[in-house]
């Protein structure tokens, strides 16, 4: 089971990018205005929770991350949060230079992730 369906419950859109194009971002029809990079989600669209939702997209993208069920990710604002354990510290490294390079994402944080 992947990222996207194991922590949203859903199966990957066609698409779906983890930083997609800037010009293909939908506005909101109501004021005209783009959406924060970090409210952007799977497919452009306004998601409350697109930045969390296009980390756990690159995390399924990245086949050294398959194995991992025990870490999730929530997001603050354009805050990445990731949460649960790993077995290395050079693992929660790669979690977190993955995540920090999803656009929109000002910050990781991963101190309520545990090494063991």
């Amino acid at each position: 089971m992947g990222w996207l369906q194991r922590l949203f419950g859903l199966e990957l859109p066609e698409d779906a990018q983890v930083n997609p194009d800037p010009t293909l971002i939908a506005s909101s029809s109501e004021s005209g205005e783009t959406i924060p990079l970090e409210r952007v989600g799977l497919s452009g669209e306004y998601d409350q929770s697109g930045l969390a939702k296009r980390v756990a997209l690159a995390f399924d993208e990245d086949s050294q991350f398959d194995e991992i069920d025990s870490v999730y990710v929530a997001q603050l604002g354009s805050t990445v949060v990731l949460k649960g354990e790993v077995a290395t510290q050079e693992i929660l490294a790669q979690l977190v230079e993955t995540a920090r390079a999803v656009s929109g994402a000002s910050d990781v944080q991963s101190d309520e992730v545990s090494i063991g």
